[in-house]
């Protein structure tokens, strides 16, 4: 799924490490996993405002991820995420990784869930708490 033009998508990028590798010989899928986390978590923090990032915290409520090909230890790979639409207290985000040859390796979507750090509770997603990660009307 392309980016939609009223998002800001946010990428980094990371190399497959030994550590990361199964005994079939590529990224385990764990990995890919922990992966589709640290790039939401980065974004989240990159462009987020301090009292938000102060105030909040996001669980996963659900993964759903599709592993297109295998990433080889040494491998570079580009992931790319962005958010949906909030619904109440959830924001779903999308996570594609691509490898060196631009290639679709995994794609991801995910569901978050906003928490309130000093009561634990739900919240629902405020509109300036979404505004950062969405590309000005």
């Amino acid at each position: 799924m392309p980016v939609p033009a009223d998002r800001k998508p946010f990428a980094m990028s990371l190399t497959a490490r030994a550590a990361d590798i199964d005994e079939l010989g590529h990224v385990n899928n764990a990995v890919y996993l922990r992966w589709v986390q640290d790039v939401a978590t980065a974004h989240w923090r990159s462009v987020a405002r301090p009292q938000d990032v102060d105030r909040y915290i996001w669980v996963v409520v659900r993964h759903e991820i599709d592993y297109l090909r295998a990433t080889l230890e040494g491998e570079t790979v580009t992931l790319t995420t962005w958010v949906g639409t909030p619904a109440g207290a959830r924001f779903e985000r999308f996570v594609d990784i691509s490898g060196p040859d631009n290639r679709l390796r995994v794609r991801a979507l995910t569901t978050w869930a906003l928490l309130d750090r000093a009561t634990g509770r739900v919240a629902r997603v405020p509109a300036e708490v979404a505004a950062p990660f969405l590309a000005p009307g």
